[in-house]
């Protein structure tokens, strides 16, 4: 029984010790990562991807490198400008190991060690600038960083890809001066923009009543053109109908009575301007007074005006020494020739008029 007993405690361990030495003996590596052997405490080799055989017992695994690009975000650091002010950055940190061994044995916490280098550097690059460089510099102190980083991370296996600033944040007091001074610049802007709008308005309105005005003298200059060539037209044709028509003196002179109103027409009218043909005019009148106001047997004026007989110059023989009329019936008997005169000329004018103002054709 107790053989039996003692045969089956050697048998577990056996069993124990053979699976302990085969899961020692093989070693399955994963993609994308690298698994550090030593043997007796000494580097010995690093295992890809795949299926691996250790020595049991004398080989060692020190440490499993994931292979893989990584992104580590660091809290945020408070960083002093050229200027003296306080800011608050928050720095991203893509990395990726490119040697298990030196990741292993170079350095202890490369993961620390890239975040303590990153707020030295970062503090040295913001040192040296302003708050407003900080704030618009982004890509260059990006690229600082990541000089620095890759330079000091290379010996240790690492390589850094890509550094990032995820959030500038000034002081609160700062902010506010900062929103202050962005309203201002952009209501200076749109005060600008206001500007120049009323004033392109302003050039254009001018421009079109610069243009209207042209356009208005000249219709005006040329409806002025054709009034002058219409009046001209209208005078000519008017002279040659005259001439055509051909018209005695007893109408030239009833046209000249019919003229002196308008001349004398209106309260300020303190001048009368006599033209000169006037007297040619009231002469015919007068041989037409004559012409009208008696007959005679051989054809002669009868009612011509008595010639004056010259003072101390005696009477003719057989003729009476004329006496002077009364000065109404004399004005009564000059309108009634006038009236003659008048109804002459209406006759003549309308004798014209009658052949459409077409003069008959000689010949």
């Amino acid at each position: 029984m107790v053989d039996t007993v003692v045969t089956l405690v050697v048998l577990v361990l056996v069993v124990l010790f053979a699976v302990a030495v085969i899961v020692r003996t093989i070693r399955i590596v994963p993609q994308a990562s690298a698994v550090i052997v030593e043997r007796l405490g000494r580097y010995s080799r690093s295992l890809d991807a795949g299926l691996h055989f250790l020595v049991p017992f004398i080989d060692k695994v020190r440490a499993t490198v994931d292979l893989r690009e990584q992104v580590v975000s660091f809290p945020p650091q408070t960083v002093i400008t050229s200027d003296n002010l306080v800011v608050s950055i928050d720095t991203v940190i893509y990395y990726q190991p490119t040697d298990p061994k030196a990741a292993t044995y170079e350095i202890a916490d490369y993961i620390q060690a890239i975040e303590q280098l990153t707020v030295t550097t970062l503090r040295n690059v913001v040192g040296s600038l302003d708050l407003e460089q900080t704030l618009t510099s982004r890509d260059q102190i990006n690229g600082q960083l990541r000089g620095v980083l890759d330079d000091a991370t290379g010996r240790w296996g690492i390589r850094v890809n890509r550094v990032e600033l995820k959030a500038i944040d000034p002081p609160a007091s700062v902010q506010d001066s900062m929103e202050k001074q962005m309203r201002a610049e952009r209501d200076r802007r749109a005060a600008i923009l206001n500007a120049e709008g009323f004033k392109q308005s302003q050039i254009l309105t001018a421009e079109g009543e610069k243009q209207s005005q042209i356009l208005r003298a000249e219709g005006s200059a040329q409806a002025a053109i054709l009034r002058a060539q219409g009046e001209a037209r209208a005078i000519t044709q008017v002279f040659d109908a005259i001439h055509r028509g051909d018209p005695d003196p007893k109408l030239l002179a009833y046209q000249y009575l019919q003229t002196l109103p308008q001349i004398a027409r209106g309260d300020a009218n303190k001048l009368w301007i006599v033209p000169s043909e006037l007297n040619d005019a009231l002469k015919g009148f007068g041989a037409m007074f004559n012409a009208h106001g008696g007959s005679s047997s051989d054809g002669g004026g009868g009612g011509a005006a008595p010639r004056r007989r010259p003072e101390g110059e005696a009477p003719a023989a057989g003729f009476e020494e004329p006496v002077l009329e009364d000065p109404a019936e004399a004005l009564n008997r000059a309108r009634a020739e006038a009236a003659g005169a008048t109804r002459d000329a209406e006759g003549a004018t309308r004798r014209v008029g009658g052949t459409g103002g077409v003069p008959p054709q000689e010949g």
